[in-house]
């Protein structure tokens, strides 16, 4: 494990998105590294596309909500 030098404005995004989305600041990072070295990784696919295909490969059945 290492020390990720960031600056204080994205220190303090990371902490308010870690609050929002029920995360640790580190775990909250953690996932936007890896959601970012998968965009960048298959530049064709789409956010949602990303999450269905990590959402497969963890044998999460994901169900379309039809709302109304």
């Amino acid at each position: 494990m290492g020390i990720v030098k960031i600056n204080d404005q994205l220190h303090e995004d990371i902490r308010k998105a870690s609050s929002v989305m029920v995360r640790s600041i580190n775990a909250q990072a953690e996932y936007w590294i890896k959601i970012g070295m998968l965009a960048e990784a298959n530049p064709g696919m789409t956010f949602s596309d990303i999450m269905r295909e990590q959402m497969k490969q963890a044998d999460v059945e994901v169900r379309k909500v039809i709302s109304g």
